[in-house]
C-alpha cells in the first residue's frame, strides 16, 4: 500500500476491542521497535495486554476505553527528545496501521504513574501510544489548506505537494498544526511553531513529509 493511502487510512482511535494482538504481528512489532531505537538512540518500548495504565480518571476522561496494549516513548533527556520521538514514533505508527493496527498519540490521558515501562537514569517518557483492534476506525481530523501551510514561488513541484498533504494528514495534539513549510531553493525548511506539544508534533510532520515525498524536511531556524 502506497504510504500516502496508509496516512489517509490511519486516524486516532480511543476505543478498542478486547482481541490479543497475534504473535506474528507481536514479533514484527518488537522487532521494528528494536531498530528504531537502535538507529535513533531512543527507548521506545512495547507493552501487551496490560490495562492499567488506561484504568484511570485521566483515561477515563479522555474517553479512553478497552486500551490493553500501548507504547512506551521515551529516551534520554536532551533539547531535541520531543522531535526525535515524534519523528521515530510516527514510523512506528504507520508500522502498525500497515498491520491493521489502531493508535493513538496520548500526552496527558492515561495514568502515568500506572504506566509500565523501565526508565534507565537520565530517561524521559514524553507519552505513550495507544494500540489494538479499534472499536472503530476513527474519523479524519479537519486539516489546514495546504496554502496555510506552505510558501512557495513559481510552480509546486510533486515531491512537494505529496510532503505537504503527508504533513497535513499528520496527527498533531489539539488539532494545532502548528508548522510552516517553505520550499527554499529547491529544498524544503519546515518552521515549528508554539504551543502544546509542539516539538513533538514537528517530528512527526517531518516524518510524514520524508515518508511520502522521499525528501529530507530540514528544520529551520
Amino acid at each position: 500500500m502506497d504510504i500516502l493511502e496508509l496516512m489517509e487510512q490511519r486516524h486516532s482511535v480511543r476505543q478498542y476491542v478486547n482481541k490479543p494482538i497475534e504473535a506474528d504481528k507481536r514479533q514484527i512489532l518488537v522487532t521494528f521497535v528494536e531498530a528504531c531505537n537502535q538507529t535513533s538512540g531512543l527507548h521506545f518500548q512495547l507493552v501487551f495486554d496490560e490495562p492499567e495504565c488506561f484504568n484511570s480518571a485521566m483515561a477515563r476522561y479522555g474517553k479512553f476505553e478497552g486500551v490493553r496494549n500501548y507504547i512506551v516513548v521515551a529516551g534520554k533527556k536532551s533539547k531535541d527528545l520531543e522531535q526525535r520521538c515524534g519523528y521515530y514514533g510516527e514510523k512506528l505508527v504507520l508500522k502498525a496501521q500497515e498491520l491493521g493496527l489502531s493508535t493513538c498519540w496520548v500526552a496527558m490521558s492515561y495514568g502515568k504513574k500506572k504506566c509500565v515501562g523501565h526508565l534507565e537514569p537520565g530517561e524521559k517518557r514524553v507519552c505513550v501510544i495507544a494500540l489494538g483492534y479499534g472499536k472503530n476506525q476513527g474519523v479524519a481530523h479537519r486539516s489546514k489548506p495546504m496554502d496555510e501551510v506552505c510558501r512557495y514561488a513559481g510552480t509546486m513541484p510533486d515531491w512537494f505537494e505529496k510532503g505537504v498533504k503527508a504533513a497535513c494528514l499528520a496527527p498533531t495534539a489539539m488539532n494545532q498544526q502548528k508548522f510552516m513549510i517553505d520550499l527554499q531553493d529547491g529544498k524544503a525548511v519546515a518552521y515549528c511553531g508554539s504551543g502544546f506539544y509542539a516539538k513533538l508534533d514537528f517530528g512527526i510532520v517531518r516524518y510524514s513529509f520524508k515518508a511520502a515525498s522521499g525528501h529530507v524536511l530540514k528544520a529551520g531556524r
